[in-house]
């Protein structure tokens, strides 16, 4: 497959890996890494999460887990080709067993949502499977610092779900991003972000395209340091 080049960086793909989408690179842009030393992203990929957020924070470390061997691999060679390699580490592990050494001043993650269904395609990646919400959520609550963020991407339908988990494990919904696809559409994906403490939540909309295949003035504005727009 052709690999993804972005301004600073390129992606190597695989058609055994997820590959670059647009929740990724919503996530990637839209996370609050700035104040963040120490980032946790829990399922790569390619590793382009990380990867965005190595460029929009120039001083913390990222350690990326990723229970697929072949992401593994994948997200290995993307960080290594990167400028920002020195501060990129990722590895082979499940995150339901993982033992922190440090905790996290961020930790991001593009979760599977698809509730089991028997298909193989995508299958890790894109379903509940090898980790659910309230696996993903308790242990994330353990391992943030304490004025740690977890930020997620997820469909709207799985939303309400999401936050009321995240409550039984005191994390408080600090920031949600409503995302529609098209100008005047439905919300479809949401950004959340949590932390050990309750604020006042910021909420605001997001919006993709002003119409089919037409980026928004706001998309272009986000990604204009990452995409080569043509």
């Amino acid at each position: 497959m052709k690999p993804f080049k972005f301004k600073q960086f390129e992606i190597q793909q695989s058609r055994d890996v997820f590959r670059v989408g647009t929740d990724g690179v919503l996530l990637g842009a839209l996370a609050d890494v700035e104040s963040a030393s120490s980032v946790l992203e829990v399922g790569t990929g390619t590793g382009l999460i990380s990867l965005m957020l190595a460029q929009r924070n120039s001083y913390a470390d990222f350690l990326g887990l990723d229970i697929n061997e072949d992401a593994v691999a994948l997200t290995k060679l993307n960080f290594e080709n990167a400028p920002f390699r020195v501060r990129l580490k990722n590895i082979h592990q499940d995150f339901k067993t993982f033992e922190a050494k440090e905790k996290f001043d961020l930790i991001v993650s593009n979760p599977p949502y698809f509730e089991a269904s028997g298909s193989e395609k995508d299958k890790i990646a894109r379903q509940t499977v090898e980790l659910n919400f309230v696996q993903l959520i308790g242990k994330s609550a353990r391992i943030l610092s304490e004025n740690g963020l977890l930020s997620v991407i997820i469909p709207v339908e799985a939303g309400d779900v999401f936050i009321e988990i995240a409550k039984e494990y005191h994390l408080f919904l600090n920031r949600r991003i409503n995302i529609k696809g098209i100008e005047n559409s439905k919300i479809k994906r949401l950004v959340l972000e949590f932390s050990p403490t309750e604020k006042i939540l910021l909420e605001s909309e997001f919006i993709i395209e002003k119409s089919p295949r037409v980026y928004s003035d706001q998309y272009l504005e986000l990604t204009k340091e990452f995409h080569v727009f043509k």
